[in-house]
């Protein structure tokens, strides 16, 4: 069996079969839903994935039409069904990941990061309705914002998984925990939009690339939902903890700074981000026990007692 530094054969043989038998390919990065290759021909430096569900690849497609100049975002080749599951192709865009810069490259960053934060605030949603996951013909999983801030607690931890009681019942610290951060929730969440803004949903697990201080590429919106716009900067604000480079950046007061700048009234910000810091925190419990990550489980959890004592 391939390990995660190796090409899967069927992916080579797929992918030599499209681009011809001389094209070197290398494994970038598994995932934790599709696998993602460099393909290198004379011609062409593209990236190629292979993932178990079409929703992901069909939303990097259709996320490619809000495409601009502070919210690049590289545009689908091709993709569809392959071995099982689906492929998408996409050029490749060099750049860093945002997860590596230090404190004084992510300060420099800043505006080029808010400003594509406002570019996805910006775009125009009319033609849908709903809140939470959506789908290119316009379907969403929610009627309200929140619906779906509180409805995660009767659905699967993500899919393929259980709720989130079969995944924590076997740890009573973080099952009281996630009990009391709910309750928690339940009271902070009367604050939430009347309209749905576009949201990336996970911009600090190397989804962002950076050239110099600037975003070269927003990637894998695969995550991505439609809802409150300040839920991104409240995921910026949850997991600062994990990244000790920028332990002294303060996010919600430089975002409240970029929005008095640009003229951009924000009410209850500090309720809103505080509601969804804890909603971000109780997904987060279901899915690190989803995948067995018990010391990250043990973090979290922390994290979220603390949000919910606040």
């Amino acid at each position: 069996m391939a390990t995660k530094t190796e090409v899967d054969p069927a992916h080579r043989e797929f992918l030599r079969e499209r681009f011809g038998p001389s094209a070197r390919i290398t494994v970038m990065r598994p995932g934790e839903w599709s696998v993602v290759y460099s393909v290198r021909t004379a011609d062409a430096d593209l990236v190629a994935r292979f993932g178990a569900y079409d929703e992901d690849f069909e939303k990097d497609a259709y996320a490619a039409r809000y495409s601009s100049r502070t919210l690049p975002i590289p545009p689908v080749i091709e993709w569809g069904p392959a071995l099982g599951g689906f492929y998408a192709i996409a050029e490749r865009i060099r750049g860093e990941h945002i997860d590596g810069l230090d404190e004084t490259r992510m300060r420099r960053l800043l505006p080029s990061l808010f400003a594509a934060m406002d570019a996805m605030r910006e775009v125009d949603l009319s033609a849908s309705s709903g809140f939470g996951g959506w789908r290119a013909d316009g379907r969403t999983s929610h009627r309200s914002w929140r619906e779906w801030l509180l409805g995660f607690v009767d659905e699967p931890a993500t899919r393929g998984a259980p709720g989130w009681r079969e995944l924590l019942k076997g740890t009573p610290v973080s099952l009281a925990a996630f009990k009391e951060g709910y309750a928690r929730l339940r009271e902070r969440v009367d604050h939430g939009p009347e309209k749905p803004h576009l949201i990336h949903n996970d911009l600090i697990n190397r989804n962002v690339l950076v050239d110099g201080d600037r975003i070269s590429a927003v990637l894998d919106w695969g995550s991505s939902i439609y809802g409150d716009f300040l839920y991104e900067l409240a995921i910026l604000v949850f997991y600062q903890p994990w990244f000790p480079a920028w332990r002294n950046i303060d996010f919600a007061a430089e975002a409240r700074a970029h929005y008095d700048a640009i003229g951009l009234d924000v009410p209850h910000i500090t309720e809103r981000l505080s509601c969804y810091t804890l909603r971000i925190g109780l997904d987060d419990m279901a899915y690190s026990a989803f995948r067995k990550r018990w010391e990250k489980l043990a973090l979290v959890t922390t994290r979220v007692l603390e949000n919910a004592r606040a």
